[in-house]
């Protein structure tokens, strides 16, 4: 048998997707060919080749036409079938096609997330693996993603999320735990009576004024910024989760996964997401004693309160399985490999 060849799809909104990717790499022998309308890293891991995707949501003009695909005429949900399908785009069909073009010479496929790019490829003949979010992923798209996935794969710890929304796929579902690419890495030690705010909580717009009242609040807290402030955002920010007494984050599964892995006391803030997939997340990790949950922001008397609460209580990060997490999710993708593989040996841009 050749060297598995797996095919991966990342989706561009946010960074969430690409850094579960970049964590789960190391541990995925095999080649990967990488489908994503979002730009590649600076470096990719050896044995990966990323494929570059056009937009499926630009307005196009062809012979003096303007097609506007959340024009109600593009039938882009397919009348609640699917979520995104816009009749007559070119950039939906052109991504499509690039990974029909490819398909011959891999073994499996990795989907996160899309369930359009699921159905393709899984009409392609290819196993499929499907990462999913938290939330109530009960709509008539999710619910087919979910049916004819072969594998379901779920970044958080047995027990935590309802899996009932699962539907029939929950005979494939694997909740594996957190998955971080910073695990296993030296945690640089701590600053006493920091509090570092971690990437977008709250409008833009109204952030500087925020960390304004805040510092002026808490005269005591040294305020620190990780992409709260303008100019602050870093690629890696593992160094500041790991010096902060407190974390202050929004809900996304990788900030999650990256504050487990340093085993720093955390405020949740979640962020509006469709499928309330943070509040789920927020309201997972209060009521499981992970993290403190702050359902308003900027509320000063409710921070307060919620840095005495996490201050006064001992971490459980230890269970949310960041240390097994990628390994396992990179385990059951390569399971669905067939025994009898013979992928095309082609040359893979390293």
């Amino acid at each position: 048998m050749t060297r598995p060849r797996i095919g991966w799809y990342v989706h561009h909104h946010g960074r969430g997707h690409v850094s579960r990717f970049l964590a789960v790499r190391p541990h995925l022998d095999a080649d990967v060919v990488v489908f994503s309308s979002m730009e590649a890293p600076a470096e990719l891991p050896v044995g990966t080749e990323w494929v570059a995707l056009p937009l499926d949501n630009e307005v196009e003009e062809r012979d003096g036409r303007v097609l506007d695909p959340y024009d109600p005429d593009a039938e882009a949900t397919v009348r609640g079938r699917l979520h995104w399908a816009p009749i007559d785009h070119r950039g939906h069909r052109r991504r499509l096609g690039l990974i029909a073009a490819r398909a011959d010479e891999l073994d499996a496929f990795v989907v996160d997330v899309s369930v359009e790019v699921a159905v393709f490829v899984r009409l392609l003949g290819l196993p499929l693996a499907l990462f999913t979010q938290p939330g109530a992923r009960v709509d008539v798209p999710h619910e087919l993603a979910f049916a004819i996935a072969d594998r379901i794969i779920a970044p958080w710890p047995p027990g935590t999320h309802d899996t009932s929304v699962f539907g029939a796929g929950a005979e494939h579902l694997h909740t594996v735990g957190g998955i971080s690419r910073s695990v296993g890495r030296e945690r640089p030690a701590v600053e006493p009576g920091t509090v570092l705010l971690l990437g977008g909580i709250g409008p833009v717009g109204e952030r500087e004024a925020v960390w304004a009242s805040l510092s002026e609040r808490f005269p005591d807290v040294r305020w620190r910024s990780a992409g709260y402030l303008p100019g602050t955002f870093v690629d890696d920010p593992w160094e500041a989760i790991c010096r902060a007494e407190v974390v202050i984050s929004a809900g996304g599964q990788n900030s999650v996964g990256d504050i487990a892995a340093a085993g720093r006391p955390a405020i949740v803030v979640a962020q509006e997401r469709p499928f309330e997939e943070q509040v789920t997340t927020a309201r997972v990790l209060d009521r499981e004693g992970f993290a403190v949950s702050l359902d308003e922001w900027p509320d000063p008397d409710a921070l307060a309160e919620a840095l005495d609460r996490v201050r006064s209580r001992p971490t459980r990060w230890a269970e949310w399985g960041v240390d097994r997490g990628a390994a396992t999710a990179a385990r059951l993708i390569l399971d669905l490999v067939p025994a009898a593989a013979s992928s095309t040996t082609i040359p893979v841009v390293a």
